[in-house]
């Protein structure tokens, strides 16, 4: 049994997670005797590397996996990465600009081989640094969103979702990026605050002198109205319903329809409808039949259906559109304007809508089932505020675009006819060689590829052998706990409850924990823009993995954001070192012990005395409320109560007990200290391990000797042989006692160095009995050089100080506590200090030329130091009167 001297987590953390690997107590197989337990991983992009939302997020499964494991589950964190389609192929145009390289020139074979080589090289860096963080995931089982197993059950799906009339191919509206010109999720798209404008343009009414206006916000889009619209109950308007205004600079006549969509209260109550460039107007314009006229190129650039302006940008676009209405006596105002713009956060371009033809999936059905699994209570979120997001976005679901002009990604599995246009849908085992309906030879693979959600949506059920009937989906699926923040529940999660039950028909898990964002100490959120990230492997280096972990979690609750300060940090590595100083003086007390053959074998309950008692009570009733809470998934709640625990109870105060034990060879109860010592000491580390797995793990194999590992040893339970409550009660009783004693002396200024008699009154035999049996650590607590214990006042002098508590009056004779005349001297010299001190501020506060010439704040600074002053000076001179 040995531990180093000093903590440095260094020294172990590596040393440990390689002996974890090679024992594969990671690794989970199926075994029906037990009852199984699945997370899966939040599968983090091949581009990224380890932020501090992955170390929480990974933190909080990795407690969880591993408290199951402890408990007896056969528990599986199922690991991964996702190929993240756009951002890859982002960094490897980069990587290809560099090299004076142009993507189309490479062409499609050449840049999917580059695109491997960058996942070979690059992809596997976020798992190392997961695994300094100390993830137990099963590595055996790692899999990536686009291996062999996951390509074919993306194409089954996406298949037989065609077949079913759920994925179709269609016009719609989409979140367009001019930059990489490829459609993007929503998840891609960040809404930011920018400065814009209203542009107010008079459109004429045909057949009449009257204009009715409309406010704009992107007037280069008018290019493409067919329509406005006004609110049916709109008595402004309701005599313009069915007529036709012109179009300004295309010169056209449209109508003026009647839609409940248009806000009364919103601008003019006037609204132009774009249905090639805006989603609610393509509603609109559907409810109407309205024609869809895109006038922007891929490139976002005016295309042909704008005329003169064909070939501008769109903004230059913009500004001569202005232009042009101002010089028509068109524009009548323009409005400073702040709102939110869509950007893409790759590129950080403005996001265009456009309508384009791309594959979708019809969401209405298959939203159905999803929020009934809510409602049935299949499904929980941790907390449940998160059930109105979740049913907000389902009930007002459109449907999915899915399609991606990328090359990095699932492939579509759809071909085409180049002679008749025959689309046809068919696994890779099954790509037709000709067209089924003509005969045509001439066949071609859709270009695009997926959403990379498409994938992540089937990863609960494709990572454990799905489409096939493998023994691994049988036995741990549904998995048990999602462990994800609340920016990606829309995307992500709804997804997957969605994509599970139509594919399995099961909810994929059936709790889903949300926790917030760790943001900076100032509260803002991390980003590269403000420089303000902090890179957990920079901690980890400086304090450890343990100490990372256990402040990402102290005080965190579900849902919340929370703010990361250094300090927390030092805090958590100051508690660490309190764990293993507290091991070191077990461990060196056992060695001693030995020595003397002192053994703890065949110590009894019955040995123990009331502090072993009360400490193994205490160690007791925290495995039950530990657990109770971790079931509750109040991982942070467990964990303050586990901290607090260890640094007060056992640490503060229990060692400090038995210390006279521990140093006295004739004590007969040296052994059930020591037993009790080793007990407590191993069931905190359990407590503890899923929180801090190195540093428990360290401490654990070298006290004692029974089992290779604290990952495989069993949780701990409650157990009522060890419910001593009668002992508790006496042993708070004499904490309250020392406490009491502590505040006197250091209300009186006097060194714990300095023994004085205490003196027990109670009327009360229990509460006398409490004190006489605890007597010797009691003495040493509370800086005693004798205790006495009666039931009267009898021969305690008049100058004694006391202590009240509950059922006993403690008394300390005040000449034992201070040297009188010592004491005088030192009071006389601080009344003449205050009373110089106080001379000083009220010279100053009483000169006008100060009162009036000096800051606000030093006024006020003066003022309370007088009263502070003043205060003290009371205090001492009441202090003399009394030694006097």
């Amino acid at each position: 049994m040995n531990l180093e001297k000093t903590y440095d987590p260094s020294a172990i953390e590596g040393k440990l997670y390689t002996k974890w690997l090679n024992k594969k107590y990671f690794h989970a197989e199926v075994d029906r005797t037990k009852k199984p337990f699945t997370i899966v991983i939040p599968p983090p992009n091949i581009t990224g590397k380890l932020h501090m939302g992955h170390a929480l997020d990974n933190t909080l499964q990795d407690i969880l996996i591993r408290y199951k494991r402890m408990q007896g589950y056969n528990a599986l964190w199922q690991p991964g990465t996702d190929h993240a389609s756009i951002a890859t192929e982002v960094k490897i145009i980069e990587e290809l600009k560099k090299e004076g390289i142009d993507k189309a020139d490479l062409g499609r074979e050449k840049f999917l081989e580059r695109a491997w080589q960058w996942k070979e090289e690059y992809g596997g860096r976020i798992i190392q640094q997961l695994k300094t963080l100390g993830s137990s995931c099963d590595w055996d089982r790692e899999r990536f969103t686009m291996d062999e197993g996951c390509n074919k059950a993306v194409e089954e799906v996406f298949v037989k979702l065609y077949e079913k009339g759920y994925i179709y191919k269609d016009y719609r509206i989409v979140n367009w990026c001019p930059e990489c010109q490829t459609t993007i999720s929503d998840a891609e798209v960040v809404y930011e605050e920018q400065a814009g404008h209203f542009w107010h343009i008079n459109y004429p009414i045909v057949g009449s002198d009257e204009m009715v206006e409309i406010a704009t916000t992107r007037p280069e889009t008018m290019l493409g109205d067919t329509a406005v619209a006004v609110n049916p109950n709109d008595d402004r308007y309701k005599h313009l319903i069915g007529k036709k205004v012109i179009l300004p600079i295309v010169n056209k006549e449209i109508p003026v329809v009647a839609d409940e969509y248009v806000d009364m209260e919103f601008g003019t109550g006037v609204v132009k409808i774009t249905p090639a460039h805006d989603p609610n107007d393509f509603e609109v314009g559907k409810r109407h039949n309205l024609e869809q006229i895109n006038v922007m190129n891929d490139d976002g650039t005016i295309n042909e259906n704008g005329g003169k302006y064909a070939g501008m940008d769109r903004y230059e676009a913009r500004k001569a559109i202005v232009e042009e209405l101002k010089n028509l006596g068109l524009l009548v105002k323009i409005e400073d304007h702040v709102h939110n713009v869509g950007t893409h956060d790759r590129c950080k371009t403005t996001v265009e809508p456009m309508m384009k033809l791309q594959w979708f999936v019809r969401m209405d059905e298959m939203a159905k089932p999803a929020i009934e699994a809510l409602k049935s209570g299949q499904l929980k979120f941790v907390p449940e505020r998160f059930d109105k997001t979740y049913l907000n976005w389902l009930e007002n679901i459109r449907d999915w675009c899915i399609s991606r002009q990328l090359w990095w990604g699932h492939r579509i599995p759809a071909y085409y006819c180049d002679d008749c246009g025959q689309i046809i849908v068919a696994r890779k085992a099954d790509a037709p060689a000709k067209c089924p309906k003509c005969g045509s030879a001439h066949i071609h693979q859709d270009e695009d590829t997926l959403d990379t959600w498409f994938s992540s949506a089937l990863w609960p059920f494709s990572t454990l052998g799905w489409p096939q009937k493998t023994e691994d989906l049988d036995y741990f699926y549904p998995t048990d706990v999602l462990v994800t923040g609340y920016d990606i529940i829309f995307f992500w999660v709804i997804r997957m409850v969605f994509s599970g039950i139509e594919q399995t028909g099961k909810v994929p898990f059936h709790t889903v924990l949300i926790h917030g964002l760790v943001r900076d100490s100032q509260g803002r959120k991390m980003s590269k823009s403000l420089g303000n990230g902090i890179d957990p492997l920079e901690v980890i280096d400086k304090y450890g993995a343990d100490a990372l972990r256990f402040t990402l979690v102290t005080g965190n609750a579900p849902g919340n954001d929370m703010r990361f300060y250094w300090e927390r940090v030092e805090a958590s590595r100051n508690f660490a070192n309190k764990v293993w100083n507290a091991s070191r003086f077990m461990l060196m007390n056992f060695e001693q012990a030995g020595e003397k053959g002192i053994s703890i074998d065949g110590v009894q309950l019955s040995d123990l005395t009331q502090a072993d008692k009360w400490i193994l009570s205490k160690a007791n009733t925290l495995a039950k409320e530990v657990t109770d809470n971790m079931d509750r998934f109040e991982l942070g709640i467990a964990v303050q109560k586990l901290y607090d625990f260890i640094w007060e109870e056992f640490c503060d105060w229990y060692i400090e007990m038995v210390k006279p034990r521990l140093y006295n060879d004739e004590d007969t109860t040296k052994a059930a200290a020591l037993w009790t010592l080793k007990t407590v000491l191993i069931q905190v580390l359990k407590l503890l391990h899923p929180y801090m797995p190195f540093i428990t793990e360290e401490i654990f194999c070298n006290v004692q000797s029974e089992e290779e590992s604290i990952m495989i040893s069993s949780w701990p339970v409650y157990k009522e042989a060890w419910n001593f409550s009668e002992d508790e009660n006496a042993v708070e009783t004499i904490k309250e006692a020392v406490r009491g004693i502590r505040n006197v002396r250091a209300g009186m200024n006097v060194p714990p160095s300095k023994k004085a008699k205490v003196i027990v009154v109670s009327e009360n035999e229990g509460v006398r009995h409490i004190f006489e049996n605890s007597r010797s650590f009691f003495a040493t607590l509370a800086y005693a050089s004798e205790v006495l214990v009666q039931e009267d006042k009898d021969g305690i002098g008049d100058d004694a100080v006391s202590a009240v508590i509950e059922g006993a009056v403690i008394y300390m004779p005040f000449a034992e506590l201070v040297d009188i005349e010592k004491e005088i001297q030192r009071l006389e010299k601080e009344e003449e200090r205050l009373n110089k001190e106080i001379k000083r501020c009220s010279g100053m506060l009483d000169n006008p030329n100060f009162v009036s010439k000096a800051p606000e704040a030093k006024i006020t600074a003066e003022k309370e130091k007088l009263e502070k002053y003043t205060n003290m000076l009371a205090q001492v001179k009441e202090r003399l009167a009394a030694l006097n």
